[in-house]
């Protein structure tokens, strides 16, 4: 059978997490119009009548202003190594610039093959689509370009075909059941994270993280008890987090748990606190803390 990794590389807001959980058949990372949602590498394995595939989600390219940013690119630019097909998402529904240009200088050098993945083809008239492919052959020979919807599907199907033509033949390396290598505590924190992208204002994303103190297993009655730290910057932040006499993290912690509850199938207490720690993004114990991995860690 065909087996190996792909990896899912592109800027930010170019939609790669949408397309993992559809390649995925699973919701497996969150998802956000704010960019830079993805702060880790994300595996996710799905298998196939004939294949089993493990793509990998990666933090979105961009220019890095902070520790935080560098662990991120250096996760991305690493992904790009020690795969066997690399999938490059573009938001085709938006003109390129000069992330595109550094995006696309980051594959010279690259000799495996490298699928070019159109996204947001729902965004854009069907005869527009063709000019940006011809566009992009100009640029690289990519091994294959394929326009896709990650948001509706379309297409999505001959690009998985596309992933499997080009991997090598093996066993597989995981068991049919394996879904993907992140723990338990990391989908607590990006089940939070998701709820305080969607709910706050548009500066709270980038310095905001969270922190997993506790988890506790069910206990006899079926109830998980689950004690997390949302982290800021800056004193401003804290009250937007709270809200007025505390509606906001209420509202956070009730859409949070409820997401929870599905995910862990069980009864959720969920205690959230607001903590503010200036420069956390610059902070390598913090980063360490949130999880995001740094070079001397792969």
């Amino acid at each position: 059978m065909k087996v190996g990794y792909v990896a899912l590389i592109g800027r930010p807001n170019a939609g790669k997490s949408t397309l993992l959980n559809r390649l995925a058949g699973t919701k497996v990372a969150i998802v956000s119009d704010k960019p830079q949602t993805t702060r880790t590498r994300i595996l996710a394995v799905r298998n196939y009548p004939e294949a089993q595939v493990l793509f990998i989600d990666t933090p979105g390219i961009h220019r890095p202003l902070h520790r935080m940013n560098v662990r991120m690119l250096g996760t991305a630019v690493d992904s790009i190594r020690d795969v066997d097909v690399l999938g490059v998402v573009v938001d085709a529904a938006e003109a390129p610039g000069g992330g595109d240009r550094f995006l696309m200088q980051l594959l010279d050098g690259v000799r495996i093959p490298v699928v070019l993945i159109l996204n947001k083809i729902d965004r854009l008239a069907k005869a527009r689509v063709l000019p940006i492919i011809d566009r992009y052959r100009t640029i690289r020979p990519f091994a294959d370009i394929v326009p896709v919807s990650a948001l509706t599907g379309d297409n999505v199907d001959r690009l998985e075909a596309v992933f499997q033509s080009h991997l090598p033949e093996g066993e597989p390396l995981y068991p049919a059941d394996y879904l993907t290598d992140q723990p338990e505590r990391f989908f607590v924190a990006e089940i939070i994270r998701e709820k305080v992208l969607q709910l706050t204002h548009a500066e709270l994303p980038f310095s905001s993280a969270v922190v997993v103190d506790r988890f506790e297993e069910p206990d006899d009655r079926g109830l998980m008890r689950l004690y997390c730290t949302i982290l800021v910057e800056r004193d401003s932040q804290k009250p937007i987090i709270i809200g007025r006499n505390g509606a906001m993290i209420k509202t956070i912690g009730t859409s949070a748990r409820e997401d929870l509850e599905r995910f862990f199938q069980a009864r959720v207490y969920l205690d959230l606190r607001v903590k503010v720690r200036s420069g956390w993004r610059d902070d390598e114990r913090a980063l360490d803390e949130i999880g995001l991995e740094s070079r001397r860690d792969r």
